[in-house]
């Protein structure tokens, strides 16, 4: 894939997949190495359920939800190499990755006009994404881009995803407990997430399944990179 062929047919990639599956590292990498642009959309979900917990809205209650989400003003950097995320012009990278946020976003994210703002956003950084992106998240493939160049639905088994989810907590200094917590939590936001009415996690038809279970940070990398190339080569829909 030549820099001519992603000026004339931008490169969309669509990688979906359960938490701890390595959707985020994968989809860095990959976009770092294809020189394409990088969004988590997972983060603009949380940055959504930080704001309304920051402005005490009750989080459970979809029609308080869905009135207020117009309101905060959330902005993706979308550079693979440091990939941002603002709410009303604060960092909230950190605070986003918190307990508290993350017990919520299941139940933010169901919220159907929530999700029809951020869809908008998402779409929208693809069309200045420069050369394309590699997007991830849990309806990428299903909802936001079905005409994607590649989509990627990443698994892994359950072992395998609650223990790289402690280390990567723990590589950030999160404590014992509190890893654990969020560890035992991943089953009941995977259950919550695949069964919701509005875009439920779910692997679309013409996405590449690929099992991280056993394999290495790099053959992940590697499978999905030649994908990318290789689907970019064949005429795209997008």
């Amino acid at each position: 894939m030549d820099t001519a062929d992603r000026a004339h047919a931008p490169v969309v990639v669509a990688i979906d997949g359960p938490s701890g599956s390595g959707k985020s590292t994968v989809s860095r990498a990959v976009a770092a190495r294809l020189g394409l642009s990088f969004l988590d959309t997972g983060a603009m979900y949380r940055a959504m359920t930080w704001w309304m917990l920051s402005n005490d809205i009750d989080v459970d209650d979809a029609e308080a939800v869905a009135i207020a989400c117009g309101k905060p003003v959330i902005v993706s950097g979308t550079d693979a190499a440091g990939p941002t995320i603002t709410v009303d012009g604060q960092d909230v990278s950190g605070p986003i990755r918190g307990p508290e946020v993350t017990a919520k976003v299941s139940a933010v994210s169901a919220v159907p006009a929530v999700r029809a703002r951020l869809v908008e956003l998402q779409r929208g950084c693809a069309e200045v994404a420069p050369r394309g992106i590699v997007a991830e998240g849990r309806d990428m493939g299903t909802v936001v881009f079905p005409g994607a160049t590649a989509k990627v639905f990443l698994t892994a088994s359950g072992a395998a995803r609650a223990a790289r989810r402690a280390a990567e907590l723990r590589a950030k200094g999160v404590d014992e407990a509190t890893i654990a917590a969020m560890a035992a939590d991943l089953d009941r936001r995977d259950a919550a997430d695949s069964s919701r009415e509005t875009a439920p996690l779910a692997q679309a038809p013409d996405a590449v399944l690929v099992d991280t279970s056993e394999l290495t940070l790099d053959q992940v990398i590697d499978t999905v990179a030649a994908l990318v190339e290789e689907r970019a080569q064949q005429p795209s829909a997008v």
